[in-house]
């Protein structure tokens, strides 16, 4: 029998094994936007092992396999993206160990890709009063953009969890909505009274619309808003107000620096935007944080006292 051929026989190939690996994500109830890039990260790796390694048993991939695929991708992408596939392959190579399909961890003793932070700038106040302007109209489109862009705005929710929310998971007697975090976490976001304001606006006209049966809160002449058409909508608005263009997740950091400007406490911020580690606090943090380092020395101005 051909060597390469005994190899892929006798011992498990990525190609295989990948299809597993995805089944037990599903199966320990991760969300598909999770499995997906994990998914991708994997077939990547494997393609590239066999293809320009010559390496396909999962027990012949040694931690040079895993680097030369890693310095490949920081030469052909950005770092966050070297990054996010270096972690995806952390997991899978974990998984791995666990059933017995290897019996060492290639990855134990690697770092990760080093990513520069780079602040995302946040958006002015200026900006975002032009945004809310293009939505002073009564057509449905109006009120339902409205309320869409005081919920990012209000409690920097994640462009997913926005989409993702129905009809029912808004309260507004208590003013929270019930959304769904990163690995399936339920939240109770709190929102303003102007968000509920036009929270409320929206809802009572949402009841005349073709598609009121859809459990989607926000809806389109189809059903349900999807992330794509969110994200849309707020090109479209940027366009309108005259603008640059802003990314939803721009609205998530924004909010992060208005609540940390204001004095908002650290432990609150985490529970606010369903983080679960301080180094997310820490790189939200990093948006605009040299404005709210001169703002607080102008308050506080030690030299000023003498």
């Amino acid at each position: 029998m051909p060597a390469k051929l005994a190899e892929a026989t006798e011992f498990g190939t990525l190609e295989t094994l990948i299809p597993s690996w995805e089944r037990s994500l599903r199966a320990d109830n991760k969300s598909p936007k999770t499995i997906r890039p994990y998914g991708d990260s994997a077939r990547l790796f494997e393609v590239f092992a066999r293809e320009k390694l010559g390496v396909r048993a999962v027990n012949k991939m040694t931690r040079e396999t895993v680097e030369t695929f890693i310095a490949d991708q920081l030469a052909r992408w950005k770092p966050t993206t070297a990054s996010v596939r270096y972690r995806c392959l952390q997991q899978l190579f974990k998984w791995l160990l666990e059933e017995g399909e290897i019996t060492a961890d290639p990855m134990t003793h690697m770092k990760p890709p080093i990513v520069p932070e780079v602040p995302v700038p946040v958006v002015s106040d200026d900006d975002l009063k032009k945004l809310l302007r293009t939505c002073n109209g009564k057509t449905f489109e109006d009120k339902r953009d409205i309320a869409i862009l005081r919920v990012f705005i209000d409690t920097g929710i994640r462009l997913a969890e926005c989409s993702g929310l129905r009809s029912e998971d808004v309260d507004l007697q208590e003013e929270v909505l019930h959304a769904t975090g990163k690995g399936r976490r339920p939240r109770a976001v709190p929102f303003g009274a102007k968000t509920g304001v036009a929270l409320d606006r929206y809802l009572r006209l949402r009841l005349r619309h073709s598609q009121a049966d859809s459990p989607a809160l926000w809806l389109g002449p189809k059903g349900g808003l999807t992330d794509s058409g969110i994200a849309q909508m707020l090109e479209r608005r940027c366009l309108q107000a005259a603008i640059e263009k802003v990314h939803p997740h721009q609205l998530r950091h924004t909010a992060a620096h208005v609540w940390m400007a204001q004095g908002g406490g650290e432990g609150d911020a985490m529970r606010l935007f369903g983080w679960r580690s301080r180094q997310m606090l820490n790189r939200y943090g990093a948006s605009a944080a040299g404005e709210r380092t001169r703002d607080a020395h102008r308050r506080i101005a030690p030299g000023d006292r003498l």
